[in-house]
């Protein structure tokens, strides 16, 4: 630990800083409607992209000062050549307690075993429908087929708890969500539903649901109650009163959360970005590849955590972020 900062990642509102969300890629095999538009080939240069070494470095500085948990995320993560091999180097680093990745899981089936054993604890895997026709429709490709296979393969590698994450959409999926409801039920997966946010021109696009009325649907409907399951990030629970299932209310639209964020992301070429709703952003590329040391950079990381905004304006200014999801890191 360096002997001139105390490990405390505290932005200017108080807020403490203990989660990461680290983008290896902004490839993706998928075109999803509300992520990336369909001939998108705007991508990073792989020359820029961060390497395994300086992943570590980098990161390990972010957890001699407090940092606590990691999500490995993309585009589609998977498609980072050697992946586990960078898991396990993250879990090892001292002070990093959680590591999880979010994924498409058609790679999935490949993977689970290597991961599990790298040190990946949780999965957060995206399902938006449970019908193929929907799920090509959404994602430009024939693959639920390829997605129920990665699941299985996952509970079979001893992954748990997998989070389904499903974002709500007027008009496309919205008759699902209680067939999903039922369906992560049955399969004991936790359910996280969210509001499709205004990223790019695609997020704008997509047909926005406020999920507060759906929640007091599933509630009545399932006979839910208030849980005191807790994630790393912003979902809000019901549970089952047998504490058998949860489902997560994700919400930065009908009922923001960032009074309470504790979460930045890391993109694949660097850049750190501090909210995904405004343009904060630090780069550390450049002081990885211009021989900073380890002090300059914990120096770094506490000053780019004074750009962190107090919230994110989606509602008031729902044109202002022209970056795509997948180019922030999901």
């Amino acid at each position: 630990m360096s002997a001139t900062l105390i490990p405390n990642l505290t932005d200017r509102f108080g807020r403490r800083i203990e989660y990461l969300r680290l983008s290896v890629t902004d490839r993706c095999d998928l075109r999803c409607s509300y992520c990336m538009p369909e001939g998108f080939k705007d991508f990073e240069e792989p020359a820029h992209w961060l390497t395994f070494d300086e992943i570590e470095r980098l990161l390990g500085a972010f957890a001699r000062l407090g940092l606590k948990r990691v999500r490995i995320t993309g585009g589609e993560p998977l498609l980072r050549r050697d992946l586990p091999a960078l898991a396990a180097r993250i879990a090892s680093l001292p002070g990093i307690e959680d590591l999880s990745l979010s994924t498409n899981a058609t790679q999935m089936d490949k993977h689970a075993s290597a991961l599990k054993a790298a040190g990946v604890t949780r999965l957060n895997i995206s399902l938006d429908s449970l019908h193929a026709e929907r799920i090509e429709a959404v994602t430009g490709r024939d693959v639920l087929h390829k997605i129920m296979a990665g699941l299985t393969s996952a509970q079979q590698a001893g992954f748990a708890p997998i989070k389904i994450n499903m974002v709500a959409m007027r008009g496309v999926n919205d008759d699902e969500i209680d067939a999903m409801v039922a369906f992560c039920m049955e399969r004991n997966f936790v359910l996280r539903l969210i509001e499709a946010m205004p990223m790019g021109d695609t997020g704008r696009n997509t047909q926005y649901l406020d999920l507060q009325p759906v929640k007091a649907r599933i509630q009545a409907r399932f006979g839910l109650v208030d849980t005191a399951f807790q994630g790393g990030g912003p979902a809000r629970y019901l549970g089952s009163p047998d504490g058998q299932f949860s489902v997560g209310f994700i919400t930065p639209i009908s009922q923001h959360f960032c009074g309470t964020c504790n979460r930045v992301r890391l993109s694949v070429d660097g850049t750190l970005y501090l909210c995904l709703g405004q343009e904060e952003k630090f780069e550390f590329r450049p002081l990885l590849r211009g021989g900073a040391t380890d002090v300059e950079l914990e120096n770094a990381i506490r000053a780019a955590l004074e750009l962190k905004p107090e919230r994110h304006e989606f509602r008031e200014q729902p044109n202002k972020i022209v970056r795509f999801m997948s180019a922030t890191g999901g």
